[in-house]
Parts: C-alpha cells; structure tokens; sequence
C-alpha cells in the first residue's frame, strides 16, 4: 500500500472517524481466518459470550468470541494475535493515531436469522483516556444491509460519550443504543472479504439483522489504544506493545464488555 493512500486514508479518518481500506488481506487469508475460527465455534463454543442469550438463539450457537488472543493453547488464539499485531493492521492504526497498544480481539459469527448491535460508542466500554480507542473491523465474508454489515455516522467522532438510551431487543442483542445528533444519519457500509474499515472510538456505529437466507457475516475486530493512554476499563489489560509483551497502565472499574453493561462515569 502506497504513502499517498495510507496518507488519504489518515486524513478521511481524521475528517469523518472512519477510514475504509480495500483488500489488505488475501483470499487465502481470509479463507484461513474464516476457518479457523468456525471450525472451533463449531467443535466448542464455550469459549464465546452467550451468558445473557436464550439457548434457543441462534447467537448462542454461535456465540461471538471475546479476548480470542488470550486463549492460549487453541489455534483461535495464535491467529488472533499474529493478525492484532500484523504491520498491515497496526501500520494504518499508526498512521492515523500514532504508537498504539493492542487493547482487545473479537470474532463476530453473525449467522442468518442473528439479531444486530445496536448503535453504540465503542470507547464507552474501552474507557481509555485521555484519548480514545481505534477500531480495526475486518471483514471476513463480504457484508452489506442484508447480512447485517455495519452503520456507521460518519462525523460522530466529535460527539462527546454519552448516555445511551434502550434498544429494540428484537432487533439487537445488545441493550442499550445511542440517540444520533441532530443532523446526522446512520449510512450503510459494504465491504468485501479482507477490506479493513477503521474507526473513532467515538464514531457511532452499529448494524441490524442479518436478514440473508444463507449468508454468515463474520469478523475479526480489534480495538488500539495510544501509548499515551493513562488508563483503560480493567477488563482489558494487560495491554499489548507491538512486541507481543504485556503492558499495565492505571485501570478504571467502569466501562467492562462491549454490549454487556456499562456503568455511568463523570466526565474526565
């Protein structure tokens, strides 16, 4: 990837919280990624978050994996954190906020019939400061609105942390959404298998159901945050440097798993 796209890039997301790359990972990689990560859902899928799902919904059958890199001794793990450390992944984090350290992996399953996450604020949960988080959402099946593929509210990144409001449960998983600005809308992505989008930890986002007859719509995230960050949520540290080594920063008992509570702070 050339300078002048990466720089492109690092300006879109200063613009608008968002920056969208096209094919950073291979068919092949995303092929092994995909795998990899259903072949173990599919064999055990204790290792996934569904304490808060009926047995009976589709998203406790295929319950979506938090932390995958700490799990060591299982091939979800090594592949989590090579790819949470790749220079294809952190090099455009880098350019677009600086020296980071890796927070957080996810794997989102999303199968047919699955139900959406509400619009939301990912630093809410993160509760890094005194900047903020940096999403890296890689799509591992093509994703549009009928599968579920992510909204994002592009300018939302200069909207303060606020205090969400009750979701649809019939449409999300998660409890709580956020109310947009006035003036701002919720627009549509569409990515293809291996394109990376990139946002604000304050950019709003979310998606609905996944409404295809047959198609997943899997992911791979991962959530950096700036080596000047003074302290993160507990329930994501250690830290990691680009090195793998662990790192330990000042921890605050707010904020905890994306979509599983969230507890009110006073402004920082």
């Amino acid at each position: 990837m050339t300078t002048d796209v990466l720089a492109s890039h690092a300006a879109d997301y200063q613009q608008t919280g968002i920056a969208q790359l096209r094919g950073v990972l291979t068919a092949e990689e995303v092929a092994e990624i995909r795998d990899v990560f259903t072949d173990q859902v599919e064999r055990d899928r204790s290792i996934g978050s569904a304490d808060d799902l009926a047995p009976d919904d589709v998203l406790a059958q295929y319950p979506r994996f938090i932390h995958p890199h700490r799990r060591e001794g299982l091939p979800v793990a090594d592949l989590a954190k090579k790819w949470m450390l790749d220079p294809r992944i952190v090099g455009p984090v880098v350019d677009m906020v600086g020296p980071v350290y890796a927070a957080q992996s996810m794997f989102y399953f999303k199968p047919p019939t699955a139900r959406g996450q509400a619009l939301h604020q990912d630093n809410i949960f993160l509760q890094a400061h005194p900047e903020t988080c940096i999403a890296a959402w890689i799509a591992i099946d093509d994703c549009d609105a009928e599968n579920g593929g992510l909204k994002v509210v592009p300018g939302s990144h200069r909207y303060e942390i606020v205090c969400p409001d009750e979701a649809d449960p019939e449409e999300s998983f998660t409890s709580t959404e956020i109310t947009l600005p006035d003036g701002m809308t919720a627009e549509q992505t569409e990515l293809a298998a291996g394109d990376v989008l990139f946002f604000h930890g304050s950019t709003v986002h979310g998606s609905g159901p996944n409404r295809s007859a047959d198609r997943f719509r899997r992911s791979l995230i991962f959530h950096y945050v700036p080596v000047g960050s003074t302290e993160i949520s507990r329930f994501y540290s250690p830290l990691l440097a680009m090195d793998g080594s662990e790192v330990l920063i000042a921890l605050t008992d707010e904020g905890g798993v994306c979509g599983e509570g969230w507890t009110p702070s006073a402004p920082h």
